[in-house]
């Protein structure tokens, strides 16, 4: 008997120790696949730091935010652009290295574009014929802004047509409902962003919330049924911010990511500390004449282009948000996981 239970002793003595030894290497195994881990993901960090480094980024820099009215052959005003004006903005901004991205974009941050490059973002309000005129088979007609900007696109591969078209109740000149629809269909099926421009264009100072709210919430209900889309921004008529700028962004039957402004200056990165959403600065079109020899298109890109600096330079990856190292104070805290200083 007592020599059974010492043979049943020492087989569970060497079952437990055969255990343990099994159980070296698999604890061994967990914490080298650890390290590994840990080493490649320093590894892959250096590289970004490297590249992000190499092409100069800086995603705390400045984004021109253009505004287009009509594109005219005859300009009546100085919103106006002609269709060989807007071709030469457009050509302007390929070759200095601006690739378009929608205001949305612009405003959550998500800013895809490769390294190197430089965001702008195009914005046409009040909703023109001119802007968007599609004939009988449901092209745009020659020299609306939309087949200028599919021209330039296609003569440039690489370079998206994007840009943000912000309705009033105008609609492109459509009064049928079925037409409205078409033209708005159109924009959100070529990759174009719907935004809401308040349904009469009413400047919204001084008005009341209820009055605010009934500008921007009819209007973004309009084109929602129309095109299925929610508007994600706003165009103040005018540039002006009701009494309360928080109103501009919700409203009972809204919610705008982002408002934008007339004027004059570029814009803040999102992932900086001095971007405000209910009030993003836009820059009007036009050449350096009167006020515009400092304020305006022409002389705000040239600043950008003699202070490289200053303008925002994508690293490449839509998922870091690269800098200069004495960049950091300007950094959002909500990005701070983003963060890849070099």
């Amino acid at each position: 008997m007592r020599l059974r239970y010492l043979s049943g002793l020492g087989a569970l003595i060497a079952a437990a120790l055969l255990t343990g030894c099994d159980s070296q290497p698999e604890t061994a195994k967990l914490t080298n696949n650890k390290v590994d881990a840990a080493a490649k993901a320093k590894a892959d960090r250096a590289a970004k730091v490297k590249r992000a480094a190499a092409v100069k980024a800086n995603e705390l820099g400045q984004i021109p935010v253009l505004m287009f009215h009509r594109i005219v052959p005859k300009p009546q005003t100085t919103d106006d652009r002609s269709p060989q004006q807007f071709r030469a903005d457009l050509e302007r901004l390929v070759k200095e290295g601006y690739v378009p991205v929608s205001a949305a974009e612009l405003v959550t941050g998500k800013i895809d574009i490769p390294a190197g490059k430089h965001p702008v973002v195009l914005t046409f309000d009040d909703s023109s014929p001119s802007q968007l005129t599609l004939n009988a088979m449901g092209v745009p007609q020659k020299d609306t802004a939309v087949a200028i900007l599919k021209e330039v696109a296609a003569a440039h591969p690489g370079w998206k047509p994007k840009a943000t078209f912000y309705v009033t109740r105008d609609m492109f000149g459509k009064t049928v409902r079925e037409e409205q629809a078409q033209a708005l269909l159109w924009l959100k099926d070529n990759g174009f962003e719907l935004g809401n421009h308040t349904r009469d264009h009413f400047n919204l100072r001084g008005r009341s919330q209820k009055e605010v709210e009934e500008q921007i919430g009819s209007i973004g209900k309009e084109i929602e049924a129309l095109s299925y889309v929610k508007p994600v921004t706003i165009a103040l008529p005018y540039g002006n911010q009701p009494n309360k700028k928080n109103w501009a962004l919700r409203g009972k039957a809204y919610k705008h990511a982002g408002a934008f402004l007339a004027g004059y200056t570029p814009a803040p990165a999102p992932f900086s500390k001095a971007f405000d959403p209910a009030g993003i600065p836009r820059i009007k079109v036009m050449e350096k004449k009167g006020d515009c020899a400092q304020f305006c298109s022409e002389a705000w890109l040239d600043w950008l282009k003699k202070n490289p600096d200053m303008r925002y330079t994508s690293d490449g990856d839509p998922r870091t948000v690269a800098y200069p190292k004495f960049k950091a104070p300007s950094l959002r805290k909500a990005f701070a996981t983003w963060s890849l200083p070099y």
